[in-house]
């Protein structure tokens, strides 16, 4: 399986980046229509995503990523605009539905979609405010995650801690203690070099999620959610690093920072922590194991059964041969 974007992918990471870099001071409704004339909605899953990654490092405050992997992968489409998807079968804060004009459902009868203005959702007070999320009050509502929402999700808190780090460094580079830039210290080393080994960590993961969907691979389960516990353990790690770099300063308002702390936890936050999708991924192994077990028990079985059978066939096949020549 190939790990190395080709000559394209890199130029569309090149293009995120650079249309994301000049538009940030642009008003989400314009940014929105800016992405959806790019056509970056259309992408397969590998290059959605690319461009989820350099969102996430922007923290991206349109519905780009609800639309693409909430409601898209539910829907079979995408929608007349925005959109979202309910599917955890609870409809609690459920990404950008307040704003979305399409919201697919999953309910015990399939998946139903209605217009944000017909369901009226109202937006709920989280702690980043820069993100939509609101409570979707349907009955029958049953859980049925796509592997493509937490890969969407996996790689947005990627995105941000990739951020985090980037400001970490850059402070640790300026602010002098001693007379030196407290980079040099070696303590300081250890933490941004932890940082760096779990977000390189989480993102792997969270590609191999893309690449396992886009082939439609077996693995495709199992990979979305090793790549959503990765993500979670990573903004852990990144938000506990970054923040004791920053120092206080690091929560005001004032400072970029909390910026992408907040959405780097919210990311993992949403459609379960990083212990929900550990705690799965133990479950399906024991299913595994437990199915492999069943299958090797059925086979022993069935040889201590046919064992005696081919043990007394053959005394009976030389006892004939002998009647035969006595009778000749």
């Amino acid at each position: 399986m190939e790990f190395e974007f080709d000559e394209d992918q890199r130029l569309l990471q090149r293009l995120v980046r650079e249309t994301v870099a000049k538009s940030r001071s642009q008003p989400p409704d314009q940014l929105w229509a800016t992405y959806l004339e790019l056509g970056w909605l259309e992408a397969p899953p590998v290059e959605l995503a690319i461009a989820l990654e350099e969102l996430g490092y922007a923290a991206d405050p349109t519905p780009f990523l609800a639309t693409a992997t909430w409601f898209a992968p539910l829907a079979g489409r995408l929608p007349s605009g925005s959109g979202t998807g309910v599917f955890d079968g609870t409809g609690r804060f459920v990404l950008d539905a307040d704003r979305a004009d399409e919201i697919a459902l999953l309910t015990r009868d399939g998946v139903r979609i209605v217009t944000g203005p017909e369901l009226g959702a109202a937006r709920v007070d989280i702690f980043d405010p820069t993100l939509h999320a609101a409570h979707v009050e349907v009955p029958d509502l049953v859980p049925g995650i796509p592997d493509l929402a937490l890969m969407g999700l996996a790689i947005s808190t990627v995105g941000s801690c990739r951020r985090i780090l980037d400001l970490a460094v850059a402070h640790v580079k300026e602010r002098v203690q001693f007379d030196v830039p407290i980079g040099s210290f070696q303590a300081v080393k250890h933490k941004a070099a932890d940082m760096y080994v779990a977000i390189e960590r989480a993102r792997a993961l969270a590609y191999f999620s893309a690449l396992t969907i886009a082939e439609d691979d077996p693995r495709r389960g199992r990979a979305a959610s090793m790549a959503k516990a990765a993500a979670g353990e990573c903004q852990r790690i990144v938000f506990r690093n970054g923040f004791q770099l920053f120092g206080a300063m690091g929560f005001t308002w004032e400072n970029e920072l909390q910026i992408h702390l907040k959405r780097a936890k919210a990311g993992d936050l949403l459609l379960g922590t990083a212990a929900v999708h550990r705690r799965a991924l133990l479950e399906k192994t024991r299913q595994v194991q437990e199915k492999t077990r069943q299958v090797q028990e059925k086979a022993r079985q069935e040889r201590e059964r046919s064992g005696p059978q081919r043990r007394r066939s053959g005394p009976d096949r030389e006892t004939s041969g002998q009647e035969g020549a006595v009778a000749g």
